[in-house]
């Protein structure tokens, strides 16, 4: 998969930013090192898995709109191994463009999802702090249904075939 930069998507992109309240300079080189994704602190320190609740927000809002993971890669156009690592592992930080993508599709502010996901510092503490209960409070214990019951099995078995 090829990915073209057009003007229309930097100016997009400069939008956006602009909107996020980051401060841009054509033709000026900040004074700062860059710093790697993961890196970010706030005046709380380092946001550790910052991206957890994303994950959870992914899978939530997913479910909520009645889509598999399947398809909600099809429609969002990102890859299904990284919409299935953003649900599933913890830790993983998500590519830019696949956070633009999911919050396109989710209709979500695109400076806030990019916080949520742990891809830039949260400019209100009270975010991060919100972020973690949500996380907290989106796990349910509720029982599988029919057909996560039968996926499971059916799983279950594939994995038990002696070879």
């Amino acid at each position: 998969m090829k990915i073209e930069f057009t003007n229309e998507w930097c100016l997009q992109m400069a939008r956006l930013e602009l909107e996020a309240g980051a401060d841009i300079e054509i033709g000026v080189t900040p004074n700062i090192a860059p710093q790697p994704v993961g890196a970010l602190e706030s005046s709380t320190g380092s946001l550790p898995d910052a991206n957890i609740a994303f994950g959870r927000f992914v899978r939530l809002m997913r479910r909520h709109r009645r889509q598999t993971l399947e398809g909600l890669a099809e429609v969002a156009e990102i890859e299904i191994t990284e919409l299935v690592e953003i649900e599933e592992d913890n830790h993983h930080k998500p590519e830019p463009r696949t956070v633009y993508q999911l919050a396109k599709h989710f209709e979500m502010p695109m400076p806030k999802m990019m916080q949520l996901a742990g891809l830039s510092a949260p400019k209100d503490a009270s975010f991060y702090e919100e972020a973690i209960r949500f996380a907290a409070r989106s796990e349910t214990v509720e029982e599988l249904n029919a057909i996560e019951r039968a996926a499971l099995e059916a799983f279950v078995s594939v994995l038990s075939e002696k070879k």
